[in-house]
């Protein structure tokens, strides 16, 4: 049987790379939302460098909603429903 803090340890270490996941996939989302303002010349350049984004946009997400949902596990029965609404946007 796995000791319970290496449990803990593995289940905080899954939090943490989901969160580093999300945060490298948004990061190069919000760079090159920061950079069409100075690399693109005219309006053409400007979707070109939003289109190639565009596919990963929203599975990018995915990785913030699953870590969320994995602390979420962590937190105590009474603050759940209040951190699942906010996870679900309302």
């Amino acid at each position: 049987m796995i000791d319970y803090e290496v449990l803990r340890f593995i289940w905080w270490l899954l939090i943490g790379i989901l969160l580093i996941g999300f945060a490298v996939a948004d990061g190069f989302d919000m760079g090159v939302g920061m950079l069409t303002r100075f690399l693109g010349r005219n309006d053409t350049e400007r979707r070109i460098m939003i289109n190639a984004i565009a596919p990963h946009w929203d599975g990018n997400q995915v990785w913030l909603i699953t870590a969320g949902w994995r602390a979420v596990r962590c937190l105590a029965d009474g603050l759940r429903r209040g951190v699942l609404w906010l996870l679900c946007g309302r």
